[in-house]
């Protein structure tokens, strides 16, 4: 993203509200009457413009971080579990998404890119509209002209990764598809090592063993018990697809988390379904025609399909907070639980029988989550690296490290209602 400073510019207030869009771009240097604009990355507030002292902020994130007693402090705040639970969330959101396509495949209809084109509507309706609503549509077309294509990119690997993993379980087997999902997590760690510059704690990296350690239980379960799906002769085309798929989440998660510290989260989630609604659309005009007309269409049906589109769109909705509060890791491996809750539901909705070693891989990747944050300090993943020592070029929206620190300020007597002494 380009960026751009004025050196010495300090502002020593914090305004309440958020300044219009205008004051996000401005004209580069040397580029008068070109029309050319770019974006400027410290007009990004939620809940407003916090355009802080970059000494009160340092000072802030330093008592913060100075509160830390001991390895497990971050433990014992309401962050962390405010991101355990939110995590679990997100977990039975999905599994609640592969119980409707379960019941759906059931009833004879098998419409993958169909049945996701409306979650992108509802979230182009919801965020898109309230992002208009708050820049007015003359700098919402600045918007798009200036960040568009980035917001193309991040709807293409999200529209695509969902498509090629329902493809995968559809031409290979359960196991071979789980064992797939692994990737995305290998893929957030390397994508967010090598170019957003996180470095992983020993903690971090034992607790992603341990959870992987914990799915490896639910995978050994199927296989054991033979509900992995067999060997369909497919099975090299299904695991392209699931690579494929894999891979594009990964990188989605990553861009996701990236976008979502620097921006708004509405403007995130409507530039996503706005351009999903289109790449999606595109994606099912080719791909579904066929299925769309040898589907069963009824009420139960249609009640699956909003089952489906509720359930996806709590997802969309929290994902942003969790990729703030913590990080496209950690929101990975939360999902792992996902497998847990749905052999719950499968107990009672399909019938399923629950192994012996599915409630110790739960307890496993639970304590792989704790792990995780073990010896990590008190403001946990919500300090990005890519934002500044001290947060600067982030948003300061819900979640994020720069509002804690405002906060922090704010409590210490640094900033009295508007202004930053």
């Amino acid at each position: 993203m380009a960026t751009k400073t004025v050196a010495g510019a300090k502002t020593s207030a914090i305004e309440t509200q958020e300044t219009p869009i205008e004051s996000y771009y401005k004209p580069q240097e040397g580029a008068e009457g070109s029309g050319s604009i770019e974006l400027n990355p410290g007009h990004h507030g939620v809940h407003g413009e916090e355009n802080v002292d970059p000494e009160i902020l340092e000072h802030a994130i330093e008592a913060l971080e100075g509160k830390k007693s001991s390895w497990y402090a971050y433990l014992l705040t309401r962050d962390f579990w405010i991101v355990l639970v939110i995590g679990q969330v997100l977990a039975l959101c999905i599994t609640a998404t592969n119980t409707f396509s379960t019941l759906l495949v059931n009833k004879g209809t098998s419409i993958p890119a169909f049945q996701t084109l409306f979650n992108y509507i509802v979230l182009t309706f919801i965020y898109t509209t309230y992002t208009i609503y708050r820049y007015g549509w003359k700098k919402y077309f600045k918007l798009l002209l200036v960040d568009g294509w980035k917001y193309v990119i991040l709807s293409f690997m999200d529209v695509e990764g969902n498509y090629f993993t329902v493809l995968a379980y559809r031409w290979t087997n359960l196991l071979s598809a789980q064992l797939l999902n692994f990737w995305s997590i290998v893929c957030v760690v390397i994508i967010s090592f090598c170019f957003l510059h996180v470095r992983y704690k020993w903690a971090q990296v034992a607790g992603i063993l341990i959870c992987c350690g914990g799915m490896g239980l639910l995978l050994g379960s199927d296989h054991i018990t033979g509900s992995n799906g067999g060997n369909p002769p497919t099975m090299l085309k299904g695991d392209l697809f699931g690579l494929a798929g894999a891979t594009l989440y990964g990188l989605s998660n990553v861009f996701e988390e990236w976008f979502v510290s620097k921006r708004p989260a509405w403007e995130v989630l409507g530039m996503l379904g706005l351009f999903g609604v289109i790449i999606n659309g595109i994606t099912c005009a080719i791909f579904d025609k066929q299925s769309f007309r040898d589907a069963t269409w009824d009420g139960q049906v249609g009640g699956y399909i909003a089952g489906y589109t509720l359930a996806l769109t709590i997802f969309y909705s929290l994902a942003p907070l969790i990729l703030r509060m913590a990080s496209a890791a950690f929101f990975d491996i939360s999902l792992l639980t996902g497998n847990f809750w749905g052999t719950i539901i499968g107990i009672h909705v399909f019938g399923y029988s629950i192994y012996y070693l599915y409630p110790i891989a739960f307890v496993m990747i639970i304590v792989g989550l704790v792990v995780y944050f073990l010896a990590g300090s008190m403001l946990g993943d919500a300090r990005k690296p890519w934002l500044g020592k001290n947060q600067e070029d982030g948003v300061a929206g819900v979640g994020t490290a720069k509002l804690k620190a405002i906060q922090e300020a704010r409590r210490e007597g640094l900033v009295h209602g508007d202004h930053a002494v």
